[in-house]
């Protein structure tokens, strides 16, 4: 159905990193979602009070308020497709993962209402009664919340929309809940004594465990996360496919929101080039860069001595050390050696990894160290960094 819907009212429906395309989307997904949720939302509200189940009625609520999650997607998409203006310079796409924390903190309000209502439901049970037709509507909400997170993770998935990926989860916990409720009354109707309640209490518990997931996925784009690694090893190629770049250090990706990264890195270039003819291959990158995936980029330009023994060889024995001593992961760049009249200044900088045992000061006095071991008179000022990626 979103395939048929999208090729009607989505003209341009590839082009994925497009806010507009990806408000038509999350426009398309949230009105579908709003219309199924309503109908589940009815039909087992009936069906519970008929029956006399707490976890039906629980469930029928767990719909209505995902009714509500796709009405808050589908202002978020709205929101963060606006264009950006003086007070928001960088647009307004952080709207979306606004959007899938409001509606992690929904599903934790389902979760502690279901609890509550089934903890009554054990120390006050009442008769369930089962019937076909109850069983008949419970398998087709099943269906129907299976089908809401196939297409809500594929698309979510497509554009990249951690909201969209959030309404997925809560779909697949509504699917299982629902299925914990239908196995509750075929199992009660067997059973002297109520379980309905008990089994309430385990799909609550499910319900806020998926919760817990999509709170971590919306909080953590909010509070700065490393960029997925493919998106980096992207950009690693597509600048070091230019013969002119020797090498890529700090790189650094700036997220405001799906398809609004800005980026900084530092391009190694040999430094007896034409510096004007490498301004222009740097223009160039920033623009493929701009036009193949969607970020603004702003290279910083390092002269390296290219085929100086010294340097050369030196570097290579500081980053095989380094590596043995301080941390695999280590890496050496943006090296120069300045004689002066009494000693040599060896200038470097040095990318760690999180996590690693030394603080900055003791890396720095080991590399000092493996300088002096190296030549006597050469005295080592190292700029230690934290390795992101």
């Amino acid at each position: 159905m979103i395939s048929l819907l999208s090729r009607i009212f989505i003209p341009q429906r590839e082009q994925y990193a497009s806010p507009l395309v990806r408000r038509a989307y999350g426009t398309l997904c949230g009105f579908l979602g709003i219309f199924l949720n309503l109908c589940l939302f009815l039909m087992k509200l009936i069906v519970g009070s008929l029956s006399g189940s707490v976890a039906v009625t629980a469930d029928a609520f767990n719909n209505l308020s995902d009714a509500g999650s796709s009405v808050i997607t589908l202002i978020g998409f709205r929101l963060s497709a606006q264009k950006s203006d003086a007070e928001h310079p960088f647009g307004h796409g952080r709207f979306e993962y606004i959007s899938g924390f409001i509606v992690a903190l929904i599903i934790f309000l389902v979760a502690g209402e279901l609890l509550k209502s089934s903890v009554e439901k054990i120390i006050h049970p009442e008769e369930v009664v089962f019937s076909y037709l109850t069983g008949g509507i419970l398998l087709a909400s099943i269906a129907v919340k299976g089908y809401m997170y196939f297409y809500n993770k594929r698309i979510g998935e497509k554009i990249q929309s951690s909201a969209m990926k959030a309404t997925a989860t809560d779909s697949l916990s509504d699917a299982v809940a629902t299925t914990a409720v239908l196995l509750s009354m075929v199992i009660g109707s067997f059973l002297p004594i109520s379980i309905d309640g008990y089994f309430g209490v385990l799909v609550a518990l499910f319900i806020l465990k998926a919760g817990i997931g999509v709170a971590k996925e919306t909080i953590s784009p909010l509070l700065g996360q490393a960029p997925d690694r493919e998106f980096v090893e992207q950009i690693r190629s597509m600048v070091e496919a230019y013969p002119e770049i020797i090498g890529v250090h700090d790189l650094i990706v700036h997220d405001y929101g799906p398809g609004r990264q800005i980026i900084s890195l530092h391009a190694e270039v040999d430094a007896r080039g034409d510096i004007l003819a490498l301004h222009d291959v740097i223009d160039n990158i920033e623009r493929e860069l701009k036009e193949k995936l969607s970020c603004d980029a702003t290279i910083h330009m390092d002269p390296v001595a290219v085929g100086d023994p010294l340097t050369e060889k030196l570097k290579q024995y500081l980053t095989k050390e380094a590596k043995a001593q301080i941390d695999s992961q280590c890496g050496i760049h943006d090296l120069r050696i300045v004689k002066g009249p009494s000693h040599t200044n060896v200038i470097f900088d040095i990318e760690v990894p999180y996590g690693i045992s030394l603080t900055d000061k003791e890396v720095a006095a080991r590399l000092n160290a493996l300088v002096k071991e190296f030549n006597r008179a050469f005295y080592a000022v190292v700029q230690v960094d934290k390795r992101r990626f």
